[in-house]
């Protein structure tokens, strides 16, 4: 797949506020300063699309790109900054919370974590929580330009074993690293397969939803 158009459409903190086209949707999400932003600016070839910021939770609003006039990628809070008050926490978890389980027309999420570090315990419990509640994720793999083959290799290993305690198999994943590019046509070759499978059926929830 190739973009040619990525459009800014929303930025809100209500669920109900986000666009009602019937578009297939996909999240990106992960814990704060993992290179969504960068990721994401990668992927539409646009530099500034997503805001980026050394200071980590700058993102706090759930954001709205079209792209293509096919699909929507939507940008998601940041989650486990150590730094954020307990009630915005709260607030972060109850936005993310709403989103996955009210937008019916949401077909993937892509978790970023950062391949230079073990498995944390707070992306280990999102997935968790993700996979319990039926939601479909992926996982991406960031700056994976910071660490060699064999270390990128060793990390994700980590993450398979980690994942083979209490599941059957390994989500869908992907190594990416927005300053080289990698992984750049992986990840829209995969929306793009998604988004032929899904169409109609997005199209059929979406009119349900405006019919109730």
């Amino acid at each position: 797949m190739k973009i040619a158009k990525a459009e800014f459409v929303i930025s809100n903190t209500d669920v109900r506020k986000a666009p009602q086209e019937a578009l297939p949707e996909y999240a990106f999400i992960g814990r704060s300063n993992v290179g969504k932003s960068s990721l994401i600016n990668m992927l539409t070839q646009q530099k500034k699309l997503a805001k980026t910021s050394g200071t980590p939770g700058k993102t706090q609003l759930i954001n709205h790109f079209k792209i293509n006039d096919n699909w929507f990628l939507v940008d998601l809070p940041g989650y486990g900054y150590a730094r954020t008050s307990k009630s915005t926490k709260k607030k972060f978890q109850k936005l993310i919370t709403d989103y996955f389980e009210k937008r019916k027309n949401m077909v993937n999420a892509f978790v970023l974590v950062d391949v230079r570090h073990e498995p944390q315990k707070v992306d280990m419990a999102f997935m968790q929580w993700l996979g319990e509640h039926n939601i479909p994720f992926s996982i991406v793999f960031t700056k994976a330009d910071k660490l060699s083959h064999n270390d990128i290799k060793k990390n994700t290993l980590k993450y398979r074993k980690e994942f083979l305690k209490t599941w059957e198999s390994m989500p869908q994943s992907f190594i990416t690293s927005a300053s080289s590019k990698l992984g750049k046509d992986d990840i829209l070759n995969y929306i793009e397969s998604l988004n032929e499978i899904v169409k109609d059926q997005i199209i059929d929830i979406m009119h349900n939803n405006s019919s109730n």
